[in-house]
């Protein structure tokens, strides 16, 4: 039997290096996009450590509390990663679960009736009533399954706004909703959208596309326009749902240092924004070269670019001017998603792990 010289061999394992990288399939088909220059942690977002004074309240068992809502009840309502709905009393006591929806909770908000309405990004748009009771709302749209629904608004009309952050990545086909987000803010392909759905006549329609990685969404108070996250561009959308440009999208505040996640209404007008994790100059510099972002995806998963340890939150207002830059640069507890904001605390919501950082408003100076 003939033996491959050393360099021989050294060669083959290198080609067969090369065509793993260049042809191995895989389920992204990047787009080439321009990513706007990085400022970093310039003002208004320069490095502080408000966060650092908040204290966690212990959800035990549970994890992943994505969202919170105040109920009619004065408890506190969280979603979980294995597909609960728990509640507490501000204070972190009498912590029980109050549902179990299945799937993957992630944005939740209560209705004028006082039932619970959750995006659910493995079903769809549910309703828990005041018993826990669970229906299935929305579970389709266009004859396709309405997967990955993100966060959600509820208005004054009954009317719900849903973020659908992909139609392609599904949580339940790519491993979660942490690992769908990441193909698909890879891509960059545009499959986000949002979903105006009214429960009284059962009819839903999209109301904007071609969104890469939609995802918050808030309301405001007057109901005269929407606020929606865009992930995978770093950016803010003001979508007019009355007046004059009814109907109209224009970009309200652009080039963020980080992912923003959810957005939630504060008091006083403020709207909340969780920048999930800071920008990374590597996906940034691939931006325009999809072959590029492809091989990368070949690579091990501990070798592509993921979500770097960071605590960071803003609040704007409808303008999108930044009212409040608040973080923690230690990241004691990272990954903020959003805040939910009563007359008193900041609550601190979390993609990953069982705290929910509670922050004294008294601190902070903020009405």
């Amino acid at each position: 039997m003939t033996l491959l010289r050393p360099g021989r061999l050294l060669l083959l394992l290198l080609a067969a290096l090369l065509l793993y990288l260049l042809l191995w399939p895989v389920p992204v088909e990047p787009v080439a996009w321009d990513a706007p220059a990085d400022r970093g942690l310039v003002d208004p977002f320069a490095p502080n450590d408000r966060l650092r004074a908040a204290w966690p309240i212990d959800l035990g068992p549970h994890r992943g509390p994505e969202d919170v809502a105040g109920g009619p009840d004065r408890f506190l309502y969280a979603p979980t990663e294995d597909g609960k709905i728990i509640r507490f009393l501000p204070n972190g006591g009498q912590l029980q679960v109050f549902a179990d929806v299945g799937g993957r909770p992630l944005g939740i908000e209560f209705d004028r009736e006082g039932n619970l309405v959750v995006a659910n990004a493995i079903l769809g748009i549910q309703r828990v009533d005041r018993q826990g009771r669970v229906a299935l709302l929305l579970g389709a749209i266009d004859g396709e399954p309405l997967i990955y629904a993100n966060d959600l608004a509820v208005a004054d009309d009954g009317r719900i706004f849903v973020t659908q952050a992909t139609s392609k990545f599904s949580p339940a086909d790519w491993g979660g909703t942490y690992a769908g987000s990441l193909l698909d803010i890879l891509e960059h392909g545009g499959h986000g959208s949002v979903i105006a759905y009214d429960p009284a006549s059962g009819k839903a329609r999209r109301l904007m596309q071609d969104l890469d990685f939609a995802n918050g969404i808030a309301i405001s108070d007057d109901q005269q326009f929407l606020l929606v996250n865009e992930t995978g561009h770093y950016r803010v959308w003001r979508y007019w749902l009355a007046g004059a440009s009814s109907g109209e999208a224009e970009l309200i505040l652009e080039n963020l240092p980080g992912f923003p996640d959810n957005i939630n209404n504060g008091l006083n007008g403020r709207f909340w924004i969780g920048l999930v994790a800071p920008r990374n100059a590597l996906l940034d510099s691939l931006a325009p070269y999809p072959s590029l972002r492809k091989a990368v995806q070949r690579l091990p998963a501990a070798l592509r670019p993921a979500a770097e340890r960071s605590s960071h939150v803003i609040g704007i207002d409808g303008h999108g001017v930044v009212l409040m830059n608040l973080q923690d640069t230690a990241a004691t507890v990272p990954a903020l998603t959003g805040v939910y904001e009563d007359a008193g605390q900041l609550y601190l919501t979390t993609l990953f792990g069982s705290m929910l950082p509670r922050l004294d408003k008294g601190d902070l100076a903020l009405n």
